[in-house]
């Protein structure tokens, strides 16, 4: 399996952070060259890696860290997204005709396995280390797609959070959107669990 962060910023670095602790390769790009990423991928690991976004989404996972508005550009670089998952941590601030905000985003990556997570917590608790006090960070995901959660729980572990399930975007994964004036109850809840 391979994995790709599209968008450098906090999350995406965040995340890049937690791929090195664990020593898992992982391809970064943004709108930027990669020689403008490379200085700060070398800094947070090895394994961190600079390549161009053509590049980066030959990887089989995908991780969405663009602003949110900047998904759809991102999207029209791939003809098909089949075969693709994506996890989407992005947050949008507009409202998006009553839709959650990663149905809304799927919509653009048609033909891929599409799933919400690493969304609700801020850079640097993302960034730190998920084993804490015994426990293991949660993090939420959700899919309409049944298939596309069991390998991105399988990620999450591997990077030493604890996944918690919530079912389809519109139900439970609800509780992890934030749209407009309307936050899901668990963004920015910082929860452990015993067990992964």
């Amino acid at each position: 399996m391979s994995y790709a962060i599209v968008g450098f910023g906090k999350i995406g670095q965040a995340l890049a952070h937690a791929f090195a602790r664990k020593n898992i390769e992982v391809t970064v790009a943004s709108r930027r060259p990669p020689e403008a990423l490379a200085p700060q991928a070398r800094a947070i690991g090895p394994t961190v890696v600079a390549k161009s976004l053509r590049d980066a989404l030959e990887a089989d996972t995908i991780i969405l860290a663009v602003p949110f508005g900047e998904h759809r550009e991102v999207a029209k670089a791939l003809p098909s997204w089949k075969g693709k998952t994506v996890i989407d941590a992005t947050n949008a601030f507009p409202e998006l005709d009553g839709l959650p905000s990663s149905a809304f985003v799927a919509k653009s990556f048609t033909g891929a396995k599409f799933v919400k997570g690493f969304n609700h917590l801020i850079a640097a608790t993302l960034a730190a280390d998920p084993i804490v006090e015994g426990g293991h960070r949660v993090v939420f995901l959700s899919s309409d797609d049944e298939d596309a959660i069991a390998p991105v729980a399988d990620l999450a572990k591997q990077l030493g959070f604890a996944p918690v399930e919530l079912g389809k975007l519109n139900e439970g994964g609800a509780l992890v959107h934030a749209r407009g004036r309307t936050w899901g109850q668990l963004i920015f809840q910082d929860l452990f669990k015993k067990e992964q």
